[in-house]
């Protein structure tokens, strides 16, 4: 008769082994995915500035469109100078959602000045100028987010060069309600801010209201989504203002960027 000793001790070796063989699988798994995971990251997001600006279609190479007519560059929102990379990582690379969070990459926002909801902003932007056919400027695609109803809003704002007529606009992640604040992924809605102008007399004055009477400056809220509405003006009033892209806008309008 086997000794229960020796019989609990090989099945407790049995569960171990076979505990470190799943967990070297699962981690080997990851590494190997890692950079495929990464891939279709960077391409989602190509995407979805693609959308922003109105040249998305079931058609589109997605790859080869962004590097014929994409330059991704990054600017110092403090000094407004251009930089090259930020902490090692090259516009492709760089992720300044990440990196607002980050000592040394992010400031902290103060309560007055955080309309958006965001607590922190990164120093540098990442920002999209898209060429048309002929080389010439089209449009600047910029980084948006802001707090809803029940968490932050992250987008896209598509700018003409004039830096003031909108575009286009996508968010692409959120956790709004379906069928109420989820309407911000619309595509009809995203079709009311065609056109619209961020600012007037250098202020911005994007709204997002019941009773639209400025069709210059006005969107459509969303139905029964007043808090969600709240939170997309309160985005517009931050990342537009000159705690923000407004100082950079200018420089583009200007045209003191080479």
């Amino acid at each position: 008769m086997a000794n229960k000793n020796e019989s609990l001790g090989k099945t407790l070796f049995v569960v171990v082994a076979l505990c470190l063989v799943c967990a070297i699988i699962v981690a080997g798994s990851a590494v190997g995915l890692k950079p495929l995971q990464q891939k279709n990251a960077a391409l989602d997001m190509q995407r979805n500035v693609l959308d922003a600006a109105g040249l998305l279609t079931p058609e589109t190479d997605v790859i080869g469109l962004f590097e014929e007519r994409v330059e991704t560059r990054l600017f110092n929102l403090n000094t407004l100078e251009e930089v090259e990379s930020v902490d090692g990582k090259n516009p492709t690379e760089y992720d300044p959602i990440a990196s607002a969070k980050k000592a040394g990459l992010g400031t902290k926002l103060d309560k007055k000045v955080d309309v958006a909801g965001i607590g922190s902003r990164e120093d540098v932007a990442k920002v999209y100028f898209i060429n048309d056919a002929q080389g010439e400027l089209e449009t600047v695609v910029v980084y948006i987010r802001g707090y809803g109803l029940w968490g932050t809003m992250y987008g896209f704002m598509a700018v003409a060069p004039d830096m003031n007529t909108v575009k286009g606009i996508n968010y692409y992640e959120h956790t709004e309600t379906p069928g109420l604040g989820g309407e911000i992924q619309n595509p009809n809605w995203a079709a009311s801010w065609e056109g619209k102008e961020i600012y007037e007399s250098d202020s911005v004055a994007l709204e997002v209201t019941k009773n639209v009477t400025d069709k210059d400056h006005q969107v459509d809220a969303l139905s029964g989504a007043t808090l969600t509405s709240n939170g997309v003006e309160n985005t517009m009033q931050f990342w537009f203002s000159d705690n923000a892209y407004g100082p950079l806008f200018d420089k583009i309008r200007k045209g003191e960027l080479n």
